[in-house]
């Protein structure tokens, strides 16, 4: 295969990796119904590590002091980044979450720069910046507007709780970029950080449980953030919500696909075309989101939320020139 050939299947891989991931927000709003936030993560990653394992069923060897790498990405691209992601859901519209979560292409180059010595930040990667923020601003007030005298009110949990899941998608990236140097099989790797996550979930998950009985038991209304958190081992309760297809379709979507095959895929995306360049593609994400939110969920697409949503581009793709 040679360079161009390469380099085409390395964007290949990644506009699938987008399209599949900007259904997932309009799958996990769906689930919340049912779910809380770290129930949908844990459930979805175990899914997702038996799916790399039926995908390599090999075990390929690494050096010891890339377990740490390891597990910081799996800390910061799926414990951290994901269960922000899934509670930003709980709060707000599917789709506003996905158009401030697709910035964290800034954050990636921030960061890159930062911690890797890279050099991103020009005056133009400033000016997206700036035009960015200004759009998701646009969307953070999306679907706020109330009363005939129409006032805004500004909730600010889930916009603030998506922001953050950006910022741990750049650190994600970082250590992708890191552990992309030592050519490890992308596939393997993903499985390695997947377990690194899901054993980081266990604890987070007992926690939960915890959560849950204590609240029962005292017979108190849990808090949205505490609700976020519950983990329900009442075999009655997971009976009922298992035996409806769509939430096995949903976390299966969530786990196989959009986990599984799509981390890996992103990764080895990654590796040919560049973490940064590549990243550009979360771009697309957020019309993925408002067209299936719209169909799926009846999620409106407003003027505001419109206008958001194509400022927060623009400001994106600014961002990406290199000099004046």
């Amino acid at each position: 295969m040679n360079e161009s050939t390469r380099r085409l299947w390395g964007i290949f891989l990644a506009a699938v990796s987008i399209f599949i991931w900007g259904i997932t927000f309009v799958c996990t709003k769906y689930l919340l119904n049912d779910f809380s936030s770290l129930e949908i993560l844990f459930y979805r990653f175990i899914a997702a590590y038996i799916d790399l394992w039926l995908i390599r069923p090999k075990f390929e060897k690494i050096a010891r002091r890339d377990n740490m790498l390891f597990a910081l990405a799996g800390l910061s691209g799926v414990v951290l980044y994901q269960l922000t992601e899934n509670i930003a859901i709980h709060f707000t519209n599917a789709s506003n979450v996905s158009v401030i979560v697709s910035i964290c292409p800034l954050f990636t180059a921030i960061i890159s720069q930062i911690f890797l010595k890279e050099k991103h930040i020009t005056l133009w990667f400033i000016t997206g910046f700036v035009i960015s923020i200004l759009g998701v601003a646009f969307v953070c007030f999306n679907g706020n507007i109330i009363g005939k005298t129409s006032s805004i009110k500004f909730n600010p949990k889930g916009d603030i709780l998506a922001l953050l899941s950006g910022i741990c998608w750049g650190f994600y990236s970082m250590f992708i970029s890191i552990l992309n140097k030592r050519k490890y099989d992308s596939v393997c790797a993903t499985r390695r950080i997947f377990f690194f996550a899901v054993l980081m979930m266990i604890p987070l998950s007992a926690a939960g449980w915890a959560l849950t009985s204590h609240a029962a038991s005292s017979q108190t209304e849990q808090s949205g953030f505490i609700h976020s958190l519950y983990f329900n081992v009442d075999w009655n309760v997971n009976a009922l919500r298992f035996s409806k297809f769509l939430n096995w379709f949903n976390i299966l979507f969530l786990g196989v696909l959009a986990s599984g095959v799509c981390f890996a895929t992103w990764n080895k995306a990654c590796e040919i075309v560049g973490t940064v360049k590549v990243s550009c593609f979360i771009y697309l994400i957020p019309i993925v989101t408002a067209v299936f939110a719209f169909f799926a969920l009846g999620e409106k697409i407003t003027l505001l939320g419109s206008m958001g949503t194509i400022i927060t581009i623009v400001g994106l793709f600014i961002s990406e020139k290199k000099s004046l």
